[in-house]
């Protein structure tokens, strides 16, 4: 009997359990990463140069999720693949069954002897995750401005401090364990501050209060309960319904505007007040990287805070044998994210659909989306935040693309169609091909934009317009695409 073949993309939280349910389902499992270890941004781990000793002291669930990470990575069924990028998605021709062809690049994203390899799995799992959203505000391109994720990243990954003076802004409960994890690595953090007022915040969280009793909402709870706990301790501000709304420097960030906000988030006049940082860091949330799930053709759904994957009770996308698990299908937590991943994980595997152990796994799930639910209320993005923009604001960071160039092109029958916009203002052709601007396009577009009399639309036989929408997932090098793809072997690590 022939096993299945299932590859998962993406060796986080939901990743990892996928893997490890496929390979108990029976299946042979290729699992692929970007990073040199396992773990994404919620376990990401010093490298094995620093020589770590205790590298669960910031780690919540450390010792499961090493346990989880060796019992994967040494089963003899499971391919590891690090520094491996998943650069195209080809989809099977019409009337063919099966997931898509799996295109990758193995070795350091820099360098110059990456190996492109195919893979033509029974089954994918996509669990890539999610990056922070950050809008825009005067001042938010100078170097010394991070988001938090990354300040977090270099911190928990390298040790490395931003700065030593730091503003931690935005909204939402990540805004804690990142000021855990610089405090940690040493920073002094002045204060952290959430844009969303106490009202706001207690109405979302206090929505249906006996649901916080569920085991994954209970979870994080305690785990912010330890994150505020260690704000208290160091005598860290923690301000409520209050913005970074400037930042001021010459040549990098040198002081922060900040200023209170009424519940949409305009500015309460009066209210500014200017701080001296080094550094500053911003989050508003987070996007999903849906650039594979749309490549690979899965539908997608409005759901709170934005769209996500649809998937059913098995984690199932509307592709043949392809399923989604973690932040992709909805940003609920590393808990729900890993229930979704052996859910997803054992379906691809084979694995019986009536298995008891899925009944608890589902569950677990289903209150990592209440959850969800719980935190989009608790923490949802004001409508007027635009009211921060002076014309001469950058919105696209990799174009220089200003607010009065986007508006001008947006307010103008001829080119609010998205994709001559886009043309005109170069907003999102930048390097990050507008991971970072897109969402922020897409809003101030929908906000400013008139309907064109005439132009590129259905008639044009394109898809629609969508930031997340590329060929091209991740950027290749044209010897690296003529070159032929490297013969793939089972167990090729």
């Amino acid at each position: 009997m022939t096993r299945r073949h299932v590859v998962v993309v993406g060796a986080g939280p939901a990743g990892l359990a996928a893997a490890g349910a496929a390979l108990g389902a029976g299946a042979d499992v290729t699992l692929i990463d970007t990073a040199e270890q396992p773990g994404g941004q919620y376990h990401r781990m010093l490298p094995a140069a620093y020589a770590a000793d205790r590298p669960e002291r910031l780690q919540h669930g450390w010792a499961a999720f090493d346990r989880q990470r060796r019992r994967v990575l040494t089963h003899p069924r499971c391919t590891w693949w690090p520094e491996t990028a998943v650069w195209a998605l080809e989809r099977p021709a019409p009337g063919e069954a099966g997931p898509s062809r799996v295109h990758v690049l193995r070795g350091e994203a820099d360098g110059s002897d990456r190996r492109r390899h195919v893979l033509d799995p029974d089954a994918l799992v996509l669990a890539v995750g999610a990056h922070d959203r950050v809008l825009p505000f005067p001042g938010w391109e100078l170097p010394g401005v991070f988001t938090a994720g990354a300040a977090q990243a270099l911190a928990k990954g390298e040790r490395v401090v931003v700065g030593d003076r730091v503003v931690i802004a935005g909204t939402g409960p990540f805004l804690l364990p990142v000021a855990a994890s610089l405090l940690e690595a040493g920073s002094r953090v002045l204060e952290v501050l959430e844009a969303n007022g106490p009202a706001t915040v207690a109405r979302g969280w206090s929505r249906r209060p006996w649901d916080l009793g569920a085991q994954a909402a209970a979870g994080k709870a305690r785990e912010l309960v330890v994150y505020a706990a260690g704000l208290i301790r160091r005598r860290v501000p923690y301000r409520t319904g209050r913005a970074v709304i400037e930042a001021r420097g010459r040549g990098r960030v040198e002081e922060v505007v900040t200023a209170r906000l009424r519940p949409d988030w305009s500015v309460l006049p009066g209210s500014e007040r200017t701080t001296a940082v080094d550094a500053l860091c911003v989050t508003h949330g987070f996007s999903p990287q849906l650039e594979l799930p749309l490549a690979a053709g899965c539908a997608l759904h409005a759901s709170y805070g934005g769209e996500f994957v649809a998937v059913d009770d098995d984690q199932r996308t509307s592709r043949p044998e392809t399923y989604a698990a973690g932040e992709i299908t909805g940003i609920a937590g590393a808990p729900a994210a890993r229930a979704e991943g052996a859910v997803a994980g054992w379906i691809a595997g084979g694995g019986d659909p009536a298995a008891p152990a899925l009944g608890r796994l589902r569950r677990s799930r289903d209150q990592g989306r209440t959850f969800a639910g719980r935190l989009a209320r608790a923490h949802p993005i004001g409508a007027a935040w635009s009211g921060w923009l002076r014309p001469d604001t950058v919105v696209c960071r990799c174009e220089e693309t200003d607010y009065a160039t986007l508006r001008k092109a947006l307010t103008h029958p001829a080119g609010a169609a998205a994709r001559v916009a886009k043309l005109e203002t170069r907003a999102g052709l930048g390097p990050c091909q507008a991971r970072i601007c897109g969402p922020t396009v897409a809003e101030l577009s929908a906000r400013l934009g008139s309907t064109p009399a005439a132009g590129p639309g259905p008639v044009d036989g394109l898809p629609p317009a969508c930031p997340h929408r590329r060929p091209i997932a991740q950027p290749i090098r044209l010897g690296e695409l003529a070159a032929p793809p490297d013969p793939t072997k089972e167990n090729d690590s």
